[in-house]
């Protein structure tokens, strides 16, 4: 059975032309991904403690992960893509059921810590 998550994606200062051209290329990038089916999601409220946000700027995505790694796969992506040049800061918030887990250009060893915390729960593992 496939899991899936929710993405939110938003760029400090961008308005929703930016915010769609940010969309489509991370769209782009997840749907090379084979474990990984990626959907628009319809838009919604901004996340749960997001800071400085408001709703025209948040992108969002359904992403349901298909088979074991896939969440691994997902985060390597997300990381890989926020990670390229960029002038204004950029956020990813994914969300499993109700918990959540963001990331940003920064690679701290905490950030690290965390999104490793965050697989280990939620990744999708075969059965024997």
């Amino acid at each position: 059975m496939a899991r899936t998550v929710q993405l939110w994606l938003a760029e400090s200062g961008a308005d929703e032309a930016r915010t769609d051209l940010l969309h489509r290329q991370l769209r782009a990038q997840l749907v090379q991904e084979p474990v990984l089916e990626v959907t628009e999601s319809p838009p919604t409220d901004v996340p749960t403690g997001a800071r400085g946000v408001d709703a025209a700027s948040v992108s969002t995505l359904a992403i349901a992960i298909l088979g074991s790694g896939g969440l691994s796969a997902l985060i390597a992506s997300v990381r890989d893509w926020l990670g390229r040049g960029h002038a204004a800061p950029r956020t990813v918030r994914l969300e499993i059921s109700g918990e959540t887990l963001e990331l940003t250009g920064a690679t701290t060893g905490e950030q690290q810590r965390l999104v490793d915390l965050f697989i280990a729960r939620h990744e999708v593992r075969e059965s024997p």
